[in-house]
Order: C-alpha cells, then structure tokens, then sequence
C-alpha cells in the first residue's frame, strides 16, 4: 500500500488531504521519524511531539510565502518532511545531508537558521516588521516551546512585540519539557493553565450563562470582551501573555489536528500579536520516548523494539567523570554548588543533583543569569560550579567579562563539548571558547589531556581563588587508570610527554593523545619529536615553551578551536614577546569557517585534526636537505 507521505513533496499536498488522511499521515511521518533516527541518532522525542502542530501549521499558512520560524529548531524534521526534503530524510544528520536544524540553504521553507534557544520570537517580529515597511501580507509565525520560555530573550520579544502591535502569531508548543524537566515561575504558571478544570471549561460557561440572560446577556458580553476579555480574568490567574499585548487563545490539543487548524484559522483573523497554546506530549506515539523524554530529546542510534542505544562505549565519558568528581569533592566540602541551564542529565550532574539537591541549581535556559548567579554566590564564600555547554555559554559572555572576571569571583566553568562536537552541526560545535575565554583578565582556562587529568583540574579549579574555565570534549575518555588521590596541577605549568631535538609539537586538550601518536609515527621514520601537553590555554608556560622552541627551532601548534584568537594565537604572541618570532611555526586548528555537520571522526579529517596531518606538517617543515622519500638524511641543525 502507498503511503500518503510518499505523495507529499510541498505542503500544498497535503492542502485537499480530509482529517483522516492528515491522521494517517501523522502516523507514518511518525514511523518514518523513528526508523530514521534509530539509524542516524537524532533529537526524536521533540519532533514526535509536534507532528500534529506541524501539519496544521503547514495546512494553514502558505510556506515559504508565509515565515515559519522554530525556536531551536531540533524540532523541524515533521517540517522537512512536508517541505520537499522526504526523499533525502534518511541522509538526516549525516555529513553533506539533511541538518538536524532549519537551514535556509538547505530550504526555502527554512525561514531562520536557528540551534540556540529563545530567538524565535526576535526573528519573527523583525520579519513581521520589514514586512510591514515593505507593504507585503504575508504571515509570519514563531513556534517556541516551554522550555525556550525560560530563557530572558524570549521575554524581551514578547514585551516588544506587544508594544508594537503588529500582526504575529506565536504558538507556545507547551510540553512541560526542554530537556530536562522545566522549572521556574513560568513553567509553574502554565502548569496552572494547563492543569486548571475551571480554565478549559469555566469561559465557556460563563458566556452561555450570560447569553441565556434576557435582553441584557449579550450586551454584558460584548461589554466583558470590550475590556480585554474580562472573564478569562475570573478563572485564570495572571494571564500574563494578554497583559503583556498579546491576544491568547488556548490552551489547546495540540494532537488535535481539527481544533489546532480551527484556532489558527482565528489566530489569523485578529489583529496585533497572538499567542496560540497548544498542549503537546514529548515523545508522543513512542513508549520509550513517551516514558523518557529526557534521554530521547537527543539519541544516538538505538534498537527501535527496545530503545536501548547501541554503541555504548565501556569507557566513562569526559561527563561521567566530571560530574562524579564533583560529587566526590562535594561530600567533603559544603560550600559547593552546581548550576546548569536546563541540562542536568546532559552535563553529568544528575547524581549531584540527588545527593546535594539544595546545592543544586536548574536556571532553565537562561545562561546569562546562571553565570550572574553564580557570580552572587561566589560573592558570598561559595564555590559555585557552573556546567554549561561550550556552544551555550557563549550566550554569556558579558556576564562572564563583568560579573565574574572584572571582580576576579571564584566561579569554575565546567566547558562541556568543547571542540568538535559532530552530527548537530555548526550551531552546536564548541569551537570558539579558547578565544572568547582567554579575553577575559584574571581568568584561567585549562584543558585535561585525558579524563583522569580531568578530574586533577576540577580539583585545581575548585582551588583558585579567580575565575577558572575547565573545558572538555565530548564523548568517552580514553581509558586511562583514574588516580585514587587527586592533586592540584600547577597552574601555568605544561608538562613535557616526549624529548626530541628535531621539532616540536605544542597540544592542548583532547589533541595531546593525538600529538603523541604523530611523535610515534614521526619517530618511525627517524625523526625525533618533542611533544608538550600545555594544559593551560591562559596562563602559558612561557619557560617551556620558549624553550622548546628555542631548542628544535620548529613548532607546530594543535588546537580543537578556531584559530582565530585562540591558543595557537596565544603562543604565537608568546614567542613574538619572547623574542622568538622567526623560530618557524604551524599552526592547525579550525580556519575562518563554521563547521557542518557530521561525525567527529570525519571532520577532523576533513580540517586536518589528525595526527596523520601532524605528521605530515612536521615534515613539512624540516629542510629537504634532513627529509627525502621518509627518509631522514641528516639530524639536527636547521
């Protein structure tokens, strides 16, 4: 039998489809999401959430004419299968496929680039208003979840918006989820809403009552309405988006294909800013994912009758060690503290989060006051932790410059997937926090060569008296024994892993192991390689390194960063302060580029991450006098 999807290239397909078709077609996209996935790993409990919203959204507004613009965007796959992308929906994820993300290179439905949280709202009123200056009708429509709510930016949007009254819709996807469960005064709000009988029932109610009322019932009406809709004031507590401009519609079924077109059929009609509620479940049509949200937001490959993930590795990864030193250095130490921003299970700090749950922090996402918090604490005697995302924290920059570094707060930043982090593509890479890090006075950023480094350095960290950024890939360790006593590393001090008098390799972080590999292989043909473990990003350690420099007279730099202000920048100003400029330098790490999806192992290939480049690089710079075919001719010397 043909599926109904396999007739769907443009949402205007699906434009004479009646109800039960769309309902079937709910229910083979969802299949056709769940077998993808479980191949190519993927964000599938989000995007199991929003089929019904999709198909009403695009059975209502006219794509790509109309803007439809997704809040983060790891909900779009229902999207990209009604949009023309069916047939290459199995390259998902994968390098030079289908992003994981709304790409407007990719789509011309693909309204926003989008991957960070709480934009949608922004980007949506700033289309809306060039749309109003350009004399065009067209709509434009920001679907946003719960979650995203709890990030400040969102905020901004919303009270600006409602200043401005122009025509917008907003669809609050309200899961009660981002990735971890939500929390604060705003998810409590809509879970009045949501939970709350008398909202669902009582406006009804109220108006049948008052139209049954003889010759004055529908002037009373017309009255209440006239003043903003009075009576949702009787039943609801706060309404809050009504006060800050926008007209609200819901709460509704956001699984009921029928009433979601029905209610934005009318979104359509008024005028200003509306916010239509629509009520979903995360997972939804998935036992597993229905029964764990939180660990199918985003999934790796996984056994679709069982949903267990499939290669698992033995070996800890860099999270599970963090957040198990922490814990470990918790338990003697009372003034610890953690904070995330809505990722606790994704930043290790689940068991922490147990043991210690009044030291325990969830802001939501809103990194810009996790980091301002913590600053408070600090302030205060504690020592706050603060795990975040490499790729999120950026969201904080200012508040890390001057709330944590201009008052030298002793605040540690556990930099988690930092680096290459692979198949979620650009907006997800931590590639740019050597750089926007070591610009900030007073701070210390450090990067462990292997996990059981990582957990000296938290220890180290957790130490200092300033600021201090502990950044670290993603991903397992690589299986090294782990100390049974931890030890400060002497701050600034690298610590040299091999002697050798021909060149040198400078490395940081998870390009350490990989340098060591290079030396092997350099060594193989005779060529005898120092390599240095700088662990410290700011400050270096000039002593070794323009010592090393000074005795091999070659220096090839490794980073898993753009190179663009970041630690081979950094050694390059070392050597030029040193004196040392002509000693001869290269430099590998990421150019002038975002970096696009796929697995980790294939784009450090692509960018030169591997120490088969290494190699190559440091032969490179030897004379063709000392290298012929492999094969060194003369030691020694320059």
């Amino acid at each position: 039998m043909t599926r109904l999807l396999d007739r769907v290239d443009s949402p205007r397909d699906i434009d004479n489809f009646t109800l039960d078709q769309l309902k079937q077609l709910a229910a083979e996209i969802r299949e056709e999401i769940i077998t993808t996935v479980s191949r190519n790993g993927g964000h599938l409990a989000p995007n199991l959430g929003v089929v019904e919203l999709t198909i009403a959204l695009h059975r209502m507004f006219q794509s790509p004419r109309d803007k439809i613009i997704w809040d983060v965007g790891h909900q779009c796959y229902v999207h990209k299968l009604l949009t023309g992308r069916r047939e290459k929906f199995g390259t998902l994820r994968r390098y030079a496929g289908l992003s994981g993300f709304p790409r407007p290179e990719e789509s011309e439905h693909d309204a926003f680039c989008t991957g960070h949280s709480s934009t949608s709202i922004s980007a949506a009123l700033g289309m809306a208003l060039a749309r109003d200056l350009n004399g065009d009708d067209y709509y434009v429509v920001a679907v946003i979840g719960d979650g995203a709510m709890t990030g400040g930016m969102a905020f901004e949007a919303l009270n600006h918006a409602g200043h401005l009254k122009t025509n917008l819709i907003v669809v609050l996807n309200d899961n009660e989820m981002s990735i971890s469960p939500n929390v604060g005064a705003m998810a409590g709000y809509l879970n009045r809403i949501r939970t709350d009988p008398k909202y669902s029932r009582g406006k009804d109610e109220i108006e049948q009552f008052l139209r049954r009322i003889p010759s004055i019932g529908s002037t009373v009406l017309k009255a209440a309405e006239r003043l903003k809709d009075s009576l949702k004031y009787l039943v609801v507590p706060g309404v809050i988006f009504e006060e800050l401009g926008f007209t609200y519609l819901g709460p509704i079924d956001g699984h009921n294909i029928s009433q979601m077109m029905s209610t934005l059929e009318q979104a359509k009609k008024l005028s200003g800013p509306v916010l239509v509620h629509a009520i979903t479940e995360k997972g939804r049509g998935y036992a597993p994912a229905e029964k764990k949200a939180d660990k199918f937001h985003g999934i790796g490959p996984f056994d679709v009758d069982s949903g267990d993930c499939l290669k698992r590795s033995d070996i800890s990864t860099y999270t599970e060690i963090f957040g198990r030193t922490l814990v470990r250095l918790a338990e003697n130490d009372p003034r610890i503290v953690a904070i995330t921003a809505a990722m606790c299970s994704g930043t290790g700090l689940s068991e922490f989060a147990r043991r210690f749950p009044s030291r325990f922090f969830d802001v939501g996402i809103a990194e810009q006051h996790a980091v301002t918090m913590a600053a408070g604490m600090a302030s205060r005697g504690l020592k706050p932790v603060v795990a975040i995302y490499s790729t999120f924290l950026q969201r904080a920059y200012d508040q890390i410059l001057h709330d944590v570094c201009l008052q030298r707060m002793p605040v540690v930043f556990a930099v988690d997937r930092a680096g290459i982090v692979g198949d979620d593509g650009p907006t997800h890479h931590g590639l740019f926090d050597h750089s926007y890090l070591r610009t900030a006075p007073h701070m210390t950023v450090m990067a462990p060569k292997d996990e059981n480094e990582l957990q000296h350095m938290l220890y180290t960290a957790l130490q200092l008296d300033g600021p201090c950024a502990l950044r670290y890939p993603r991903g397992s360790g690589i299986g090294v024994a782990l100390d049974l006593h931890l030890h400060p590393v002497p701050v600034g001090k690298a610590e040299i892993l091999a002697e050798g008098k021909d060149v040198a390799i400078l490395a940081v972080g998870n390009m350490v192991p990989v340098a060591c590999r290079a030396a092997e292989k350099l060594k193989q043909r005779g060529i005898a390689a120092t390599v240095v473990n700088a662990r410290f990003i700011k400050p270096l350690d000039m002593e070794c390194i323009t010592g090393v420099a000074d005795r091999t007279g070659r220096l090839v730099i490794v980073e898993e960063n753009v190179l663009a202000g970041g630690f081979c920048s950094a050694v390059l100003e070392l050597l030029h302060t040193a004196g040392l400029a002509g000693i001869k330098t290269r430099c590998l790490g990421i150019a002038d580029v975002f970096v696009e999806h796929g697995s980790q192992s294939l784009l450090r290939e692509k960018y030169g991450l591997t120490e088969e480049k290494i190699t190559e690089t440091a032969m490179e710079m030897l004379s063709p006098r000392k290298v012929r075919s492999g094969r060194v001719l003369k030691l020694g010397g320059s």
